[in-house]
């Protein structure tokens, strides 16, 4: 039976991390798959420590807990999840990234691993832009607006075709997470524009799922800014050189 791996990159969101994990354990998955999670503490404070070592201790079955003992980023927590699932799993299995913070779905898991093809080199990218629901205003304007123009140069760049480069809903085969692996290095935010440049390096493509998306904003604890987008802007144009 092959395993989903969930890596669940986790900084200071002691409100969110509860519901979160468990709604990613009631979410279905397709006939003959399993589920493991694997949550990374980011070197939260006391409070978020608290919440990921009350999870840790809940005796859930299929999780992991994870922990840096310095804040290093969203994309430092993914790459210490990632080695921990290639060293444990069989190329039956795939790694998917969601976040702790409830704007993603995890009932959209199931359409995201079925789109997986016997192709291992074929990834599956969640599109928050498909005409669903998302907060209204500048800011979430500004958010979407921002997304799209990165992943436009995203494209140029990778010879990729997809519409939400920047989405945290991503599903790699583990033959393809292996191959990639040793070309990722960002550890904030710019993981996810390295991510799929090095998936198309690879020689990798990518299918996409329509996935909900309850964006938040700075007030409810929202990280990513202006740095991260120019940073992100900055890898693009990195790996091109590369």
């Amino acid at each position: 039976m092959p395993t989903l791996f969930v890596v669940v990159p986790y900084f200071n969101e002691p409100r969110t991390l509860g519901p979160c994990i468990d709604r990613l354990q009631a979410a279905p998955l397709p006939t003959g798959w399993s589920r493991h999670i694997v949550l990374v503490d980011d070197a939260s404070a006391p409070a978020g420590r608290s919440a990921a070592d009350v999870i840790a201790a809940s005796g859930r079955p299929g999780l992991d807990l994870l922990r840096h003992a310095v804040n290093a980023g969203k994309g430092a927590a993914l790459m210490t999840g990632f080695d921990w699932v290639l060293s444990r799993a069989s190329d039956d299995d795939a790694v998917l990234v969601h976040d702790a913070d409830l704007e993603y779905d995890p009932a959209d898991h199931a359409a995201l691993v079925a789109a997986l093809t016997a192709d291992p080199v074929v990834a599956v990218f969640g599109d928050r832009w498909h005409g669903a629901a998302i907060r209204p205003g500048i800011v979430a304007w500004l958010h979407r607006s921002g997304n799209r123009a990165l992943t436009a140069m995203s494209n140029a760049v990778s010879g990729l075709r997809v519409h939400d480069m920047e989405c945290c809903s991503k599903v790699l085969r583990i033959p393809l997470l292996r191959r990639i692996r040793p070309r990722l290095s960002e550890p904030r935010f710019g993981i996810e524009p390295q991510l799929t440049a090095a998936i198309a390096r690879a020689g990798g493509s990518v299918r996409e799922v329509p996935v909900r998306y309850e964006a938040r904003g700075f007030s409810d604890g929202k990280k990513i800014g202006m740095r991260d987008g120019l940073r992100a802007l900055w890898v693009i144009v990195r790996e091109r050189l590369r």
